[in-house]
């Protein structure tokens, strides 16, 4: 590569050759840009190929967009590159830019690649308002993908309610549509149970309507992660069923086998999981970290542990990354494997995986020596972090000394958590009602009822209400839960 770099004249096919590879640094995408200025190298797509690499090494990628301001004839192609290839952020910027400018006439992947940077930056929900009503006016909202695209961000703005709207209002819909709505309510947070519901009667009204689009295996992992959100397993194996009949066979797909390992874990039907598992001819660490936390929710502590060694052994060279790591810590924590979750916590970190341990790493050391009753020493593994712990890692330590009765270390971490942060917003109000609430409950447990109504006035003088519960009942094809009704 680097004699290529040196040569004074290259040809458009030595060039383009020279651009497939993959440079190593900012200062051979430097040198790449100096060859084309020099051999007058003025062709659209390998201009596009160079801001893609200034793209991948600049940070903020002030080069990029610098090269394509010095560009002697910037295109609506190259600015369109510009904006795939940026970070989210920077894409909004830059798009922002080009409109005051008003010297190139944007066209239809223009608006796609500004409204999905958007929706892959949230919350940008009034830049994202602004780019549709932009579409609107400049008459390109009629294209299918722009309405998908919009769909895609303002589902991922938490707007569900917006996102439905403009599907309802399409009179043309592709297969990645009703994967992107699908999608948008599953990944809603608020109100899951609500949202996964209309997920799935948005999938039977994909297989009646009258266009006749059928389901891509994209659709059907939507599917099966709303049918996991409910835990009905009546309907993940009828989804199941439709797979292996019309989509494709589960063991050939990825995605969909991972799915299915995924939903059947949840729904309580773990040999239906292991079964789907075993079968799949490929497996990638999202397959390998759902059949551990498959396993981990069940208690079955040691196999998942087991499954570890069988992904390190395995021939496709899969590496557990940070969640896989925390799967296999719950599962310790379910099946009270203290001494070896404290040796997977070393381990973790060591020069085979070079995981460098999260917060919920640290939560689950928590929670794991706290199930087991080793209060001191989780106080001391929270102190001893080299990271400022945050309020859960407190409130699992709370709620293990009320479990084991240690009044004196739950009064002194309780009150530490509430002097913690100042209540600002309504989380932070529900935060604080499950903080009082969890040391009142440590000073009922003592019988020390005098502490447990100051707690309480506590409560009233602040103006923290309690938080109420719900409860979800499910009936024949029906699921609700009590506050709805």
């Amino acid at each position: 590569m680097s004699s290529l770099l040196h040569m004074r004249s290259l040809s458009r096919l030595s060039f383009d050759a020279l651009l497939n590879f993959k440079p190593n640094s900012i200062h051979q995408v430097k040198q790449l840009h100096a060859h084309f200025i020099t051999n007058a190298i003025t062709s659209p797509s390998l201009l596009a190929k160079l801001i893609h690499h200034y793209c991948a090494f600049s940070s903020p990628n002030s080069h990029a967009h610098t090269f394509f301001l010095h560009l002697p004839s910037p295109n609506i192609f190259l600015l369109n590159t510009l904006i795939k290839c940026l970070p989210p952020r920077s894409s909004i910027l830059v798009f922002a830019d080009w409109v005051s400018r008003e010297s190139l006439v944007f066209d239809d992947f223009t608006y796609i690649f500004a409204l999905g940077a958007c929706a892959r930056s949230p919350p940008s929900l009034w830049e994202g308002k602004q780019i549709h009503a932009r579409t609107l006016k400049q008459g390109v909202w009629s294209n299918v993908l722009v309405q998908t695209t919009a769909i895609y961000f303002y589902a991922n703005n938490k707007e569900a309610g917006l996102a439905r709207l403009v599907f309802d209002e399409m009179p043309e819909r592709s297969s990645v549509t009703w994967s992107a709505m699908i999608a948008g309510y599953c990944s809603q947070k608020g109100r899951f149970v609500c949202y996964a519901r209309d997920a799935l009667v948005l999938f039977q009204a994909m297989l009646v309507d009258d266009c006749g689009v059928k389901p891509s295996g994209t659709t059907m992992v939507c599917v099966l992660s709303a049918a996991s959100q409910l835990g009905v397993l009546e309907t993940g194996v009828c989804v199941h069923g439709y797979i292996e009949k019309t989509v494709v066979a589960p063991e050939s797909d990825v995605f969909v086998g991972t799915g299915l390992v995924d939903m059947y874990s949840k729904c309580g039907c773990l040999g239906s999981a292991l079964y789907i598992f075993g079968r799949m001819r490929e497996r990638n660490v999202l397959t390998w970290t759902a059949m551990t936390t498959g396993l981990a929710r069940h208690g079955r502590g040691k196999e998942a542990l087991e499954l570890l060694d069988e992904m390190v052994a395995a021939e496709d060279g899969v590496k557990p990354n940070a969640v896989t790591f925390t799967s296999l810590f719950s599962a310790c924590c379910h099946a009270g494997l203290v001494k070896e979750g404290l040796q997977l916590f070393h381990t973790m970190q060591s020069s085979k995986f070079r995981v460098k341990p999260r917060m919920q790493h640290y939560g689950c050391i928590v929670d794991l020596l706290g199930r087991a009753g080793h209060l001191k020493e989780a106080y001391e593994f929270i102190k001893g972090m080299p990271v400022q712990p945050d309020s859960i890692l407190w409130r699992s330590l709370l709620s293990a000394c009320k479990v084991h009765g240690d009044v004196a270390m739950g009064e002194e971490v309780g009150k530490l958590l509430l002097q913690l942060q100042p209540q600002q917003s309504f989380a932070d109000f529900v935060a604080a009602s499950e903080d009082f609430i969890a040391l009142s409950n440590v000073y009922a447990s003592a019988e020390r009822w005098e502490d447990v109504e100051t707690v309480r006035e506590a409560m009233k003088v602040k103006g923290i209400e309690t938080k109420p519960g719900c409860s979800l009942v499910q009936t024949i094809g029906e699921s609700f839960s009590m506050n709805e009704l």
